[in-house]
């Protein structure tokens, strides 16, 4: 009886302490709520301010149906991204990495790689709270140096263009597969065979005639059902 007691004694912190981490958690997460949701739409409200200043304090509102026209073309062909990229994207970048990378944008060729390189450092895996958090502070961090980088870019971009090297320049276009290649190698690593399978769907998907948008969908939607039919033929077979 006095082992069981103390066994059950023994267990008593181990459990308060998950329920405070997931308290903790819950609460966490309620605040990246509320603040990512207040920082989206104060920028979604700064963005819009500009073209409602042009369009109806200066008078060069364009029309209706001229701005209704381009947005179904823009809508037309990027729409499916709007739905794709927040849950292509969560997994690894949890709830507050999410706000953070949709608010600093340059999320597959920035946020994501520095969400991933944070992770693989620390050990954390994907979809877990270390993870997340993990992935946060990798975000952040970021977002920060682009930010330190970028405004005197922008201050002075025509200029520091003009320094480089058309050598250089050349290489430019080369940079963000360079980035996925890299992600790609990371992940791959813990599992080759799904390297290989993403490899191999993307080849095939991209001779085809489809449109860019259509071949990201298919591209992610194929490896991960091929990918998930793999695993369940092991398990048979095991």
């Amino acid at each position: 009886m006095n082992d069981q007691h103390a066994e059950l004694n023994s267990a008593a912190p181990d459990i308060s302490s998950s329920d405070e981490a997931s308290l903790s958690m819950d609460a966490y997460h309620e605040k990246a709520h509320f603040w990512g949701r207040l920082t989206l739409w104060s920028v979604i409200g700064l963005t819009l301010l500009l073209p409602l200043y042009l369009s109806f304090g200066l008078g060069l509102h364009p029309g209706w149906n001229v701005i209704l026209s381009a947005f179904a073309a823009y809508a037309g062909v990027i729409a499916v991204v709007w739905v794709l990229e927040p849950v292509m994207y969560f997994p690894i970048l949890g709830v507050s990495g999410t706000y953070i990378s949709f608010l600093t944008g340059n999320i597959g060729n920035m946020c994501l790689p520095a969400a991933a390189a944070a992770q693989h450092a620390v050990g954390a895996e994907p979809g877990t709270k270390k993870g997340e958090l993990t992935a946060t502070l990798g975000i952040g961090a970021a977002s920060l140096v682009n930010k330190v980088i970028l405004i005197p870019i922008i201050l002075a971009g025509s200029v520091v263009i003009s320094i480089i090297p058309e050598s250089i320049q050349s290489v430019f276009p080369l940079i963000l597969p360079a980035i996925f290649g890299a992600v790609l190698a990371q992940f791959a690593l813990k599992k080759p065979s799904y390297g290989v399978i993403a490899l191999v769907v993307g080849l095939i998907i991209n001779l085809t005639a489809l449109p860019i948008y259509l071949k990201s969908l298919f591209c992610i939607v194929l490896t991960v059902f091929i990918c998930l039919r793999l695993e369940k033929y092991k398990e048979k077979q095991a």
